[in-house]
């Protein structure tokens, strides 16, 4: 007979039922324990502790390890959020954690390795293991998996449950789709707790899954069909977040611009109502957006993109200039459309920077359609441009096409990137004075991050003063993906946030009363107290079952 550590279950309502108390439950459930008095033995020094091999929940560290997109980091962050507010500690050294929960990215096959490379140097240290995000969601009975803990994309509002029976020793699954009346929902709520990886910024998901169905595209697989979360809740969500001194929102999803079409509503309805709640001198940044839904509404899109609270930016992936490889992808425009929506918002929205992506040797490529792809970014000059070697995914049409040879994949990739490195966008930019929003440290830890109007990098001195500021600089020197500036002298240093951020670390969305215990010895006393109230009340209901039973006789 297998050991309790081996079983595997295929899904955790195989042992949590529905009428069993979630972690929200729970926690309010503390509140309302009212701890007994004991008297204290003069004889006994101290109670025992637990044993040193204890495997009560919440009293664990757990590293989280997020791949891919703002999606799955906003994702990350709520199950983050989640943990810490059940009690568990966050850490960010995964050599002192007790489980690690990878949260995975399927865009591209190098991801996936890193994912299958990490989930090993946690078996081979011992440690427990939670899988979460496209991957596994995809793929759930890969080899390199089995065993495992699994929580599905729309799921993560239960990661603490999937935490809880994983350290206890069982391998529990849950992949469901949430439903309301048999309509797919976004996912998980949105006021969940979380701990954001940079205070100052809230990545929000204004939907999830997509309208595509693009023959290289494994997101799909994972994320499923369009579904929008409501207007009024992501308003709600951004409103909170600024009051949590937030001063930057990151808007994202699989294909921002099919938001609403499954709930009778559409983006720029969305983002209207948003800049109402926006802090003066905060802003919105707009995520990606394919072609063929931005173009019904290029007018109002423009009227957004010029707003003094939303960055004058728009990420469209264009994949490819030939319309046949488009074809072959099933991307659902031509090029004709892609280059009337750029045009559209060039003439516009004066100096809106325009992102774009494009895959270098998808099956059937060939010569003349890469040399359109080289001709279009020579034609545009892109300043952020996303150059990807087509890997095949498995499960996708694309994969059962005929490939074009590696080494033409990885000569084709290597030109474009000769001609993207070719041109220098921001020389003409040195000598502007330009009001940059300052929110992060750089990689190398010498400079601050901003971004000015049009959503590019300015580097700033490292002034503590600078960070969540709104900073005028003047530009001195500029490189290939960003600019460097020196602030601009008795300029005013504009706070955007309207209240204090939260400290790094700090859990979104919890009040005073409902804030974690800050040791383990306090959960454990908590658990003991919520124990001896369950025994009393179990007791009790014995007794007035047994009296009932007494009087029926």
């Amino acid at each position: 007979m297998p050991a309790a550590c081996e079983s595997l279950l295929d899904d955790i309502e195989d042992i949590v039922s529905a009428t069993d108390p979630k972690p929200h439950d729970r926690q309010n459930a503390r509140q309302n324990i009212v701890p007994r008095a004991r008297k204290r033995n003069k004889n006994k020094i101290q109670e025992e502790e637990p044993p040193a091999d204890s495997t009560i929940p919440g009293t664990q560290k757990i590293w989280i390890r997020t791949w891919g997109c703002s999606h799955n980091n906003s994702d990350g962050e709520y199950m983050a959020g989640q943990l810490a507010a059940y009690g568990y500690s966050i850490t960010e050294q995964p050599e002192q954690a007790d489980l690690w929960l990878l949260n995975s990215c399927t865009v591209k096959s190098p991801a996936e390795d890193h994912f299958r490379n990490s989930i090993k140097k946690a078996q081979e240290a011992n440690k427990k293991v939670v899988l979460s995000g496209c991957v596994p969601q995809a793929q759930p009975r890969q080899e390199y998996m089995k065993g495992l803990s699994i929580i599905g994309v729309q799921q993560i509002d239960r990661v603490v449950e999937v935490v809880e029976e994983t350290i206890k020793g069982h391998s529990v699954r849950l992949l469901g789709q949430k439903k309301d009346n048999g309509k797919r929902l976004g996912g998980a709520r949105l006021d969940l707790p979380k701990i954001r990886k940079n205070p100052l910024i809230e990545i929000i998901s204004i939907n999830t899954g997509c309208l595509n169905a693009c023959t290289y595209c494994k997101t799909k697989h994972a994320r499923g069909e369009l579904a929008s979360y409501p207007v009024e809740e992501l308003v709600d969500r951004a409103a909170q977040s600024f009051q949590e001194g937030v001063c930057e929102i990151w808007l994202t999803s699989e294909d921002t611009g099919a938001y609403g079409r499954d709930i009778g509503t559409d983006l720029p309805t969305l983002l209207w109502k948003l800049v109402e709640v926006i802090p003066e001198g905060a802003m919105l940044r707009l995520g990606m957006t394919n072609p063929p839904y931005i173009l019904e509404h290029l007018e109002e899109m423009a009227k957004i993109l010029n707003h003094p609270r939303v960055y004058a930016f728009l990420h469209i992936p264009v994949q490819s200039a030939s319309d046949s490889v488009l074809m072959d992808m099933k991307r659902e425009y031509c090029i004709a459309d892609f280059k009337r929506v750029v045009d559209f918002l060039k003439e516009r929205v004066p100096g809106i920077t325009i992102a774009t992506d494009i895959i270098c040797g998808f099956p059937g490529e060939t010569d003349e359609d890469f040399k359109e792809t080289l001709k279009l970014v020579e034609e545009y000059k892109f300043p952020s441009l996303f150059i990807n070697q087509f890997y095949p995914r498995p499960g996708t049409p694309a994969a059962k096409m005929e490939q074009v040879p590696a080494h033409v994949k990885k000569q084709r990739t290597k030109e474009l990137s000769q001609l993207f490195h070719s041109y220098s966008p921001y020389d003409h930019k040195i000598g502007e004075e330009q009001h940059v929003l300052v929110t992060e440290e750089s990689f190398d830890s010498q400079y601050y991050v901003s971004h000015n109007r049009f959503y590019e990098q300015v580097l700033v001195p490292k002034d503590p003063a600078f960070v969540g500021k709104m900073v005028e600089v003047k530009i001195f020197e500029a490189g290939k993906h960003f600019m460097k500036g020196q602030p601009v002298q008795d300029s005013y240093i504009y706070t955007p946030s309207i209240t204090k951020p939260l400290a790094k670390g700090e859990v979104s969305g919890l009040t005073e009363e409902s804030k974690p215990p800050n040791n383990p010895e306090s959960l454990l006393q908590t658990s003991r107290e919520g124990l001896q109230t369950f025994f009393f009340v179990t007791a009790l209901l014995a007794a007035v079952i047994a009296f009932v039973g007494i009087k029926l006789l």
